[in-house]
């Protein structure tokens, strides 16, 4: 069984909308809609949890049923942070899959994910037992000493980009986030469940990222995805 939790629990202050940017329409759909028609598409993908802003529950639900969504079963509370919300999916979870079940976890506010990206993962985390998505760096990364100044870089060569998709075997996902939330590790408001498994000692696994899977963040962002968009029904 291969079940994805899709996060969708934050706000977007930086997108400057009085919405949650989730729930912000393009061309007549909310954004987190477009994200959740590619796991309903997707042929690996049996169901969809998506762990929603507080009183957000039954507008999305009511888009899911307008949009004719058939994968998505439940639609739970987030928390104030991403991995209070990834750690409600998971614990709602257990009492719904086995131990060796597949869950993918993913960014509700990353809606250009593709079919490719979403195998590749799903499919590296079947032999592996976790995946990320995953790019390289194009760019000079330094370290910076002050917020002026600098006189160390990283060779980028050593370095990958990290996204979502990421997808984990069920039992590890219960037990990392039982133990992070039990002794405080890697838990912040900067971490994410990647940044979590390192944390506690666990290996990951790369898997295929793309660069088109953007994280609308700013609204900068938005017009990029309202570009693609554009592009791709020319």
């Amino acid at each position: 069984m291969i079940t994805a939790i899709v996060v969708a629990g934050g706000v977007g202050k930086r997108m400057g909308q009085e919405i949650p940017k989730q729930f912000i329409m393009v061309d007549n759909k909310p954004i987190l809609i477009y994200t959740l028609e590619s796991f309903d598409k997707h042929p690996l993908v049996d169901q969809v949890l998506v762990v929603c802003k507080e009183g957000w529950e039954e507008t999305l639900w009511g888009y899911i049923k307008e949009f004719g969504l058939k994968k998505v079963k439940w639609i739970i509370q987030g928390g104030s942070k991403s991995q209070e919300s990834i750690n409600n999916g998971v614990q709602f979870l257990k009492t719904e899959l086995e131990p060796t079940d597949i869950v993918v976890i993913h960014d509700g506010i990353r809606p250009l994910v593709d079919e490719l990206v979403l195998s590749d993962v799903i499919i590296k985390a079947k032999k592996h037992g976790n995946a990320v998505t995953s790019l390289p760096y194009n760019e000079q990364i330094f370290i910076k000493e002050t917020e002026e100044t600098t006189t160390q870089y990283i060779n980028r060569e050593t370095l990958r980009r990290v996204s979502t998709p990421q997808a984990y075997k069920f039992e590890k996902l219960t037990w990392a986030y039982e133990k992070a939330f039990r002794e405080n590790i890697g838990i912040t408001d900067s971490s994410y469940t990647n940044t979590m498994m390192v944390d506690l000692g666990e290996r990951l696994y790369f898997a295929l990222g793309s660069d088109k899977n953007i994280k609308l963040t700013t609204p900068d962002d938005l017009e990029l995805f309202k570009g693609f968009l554009r592009m791709k029904g020319e």
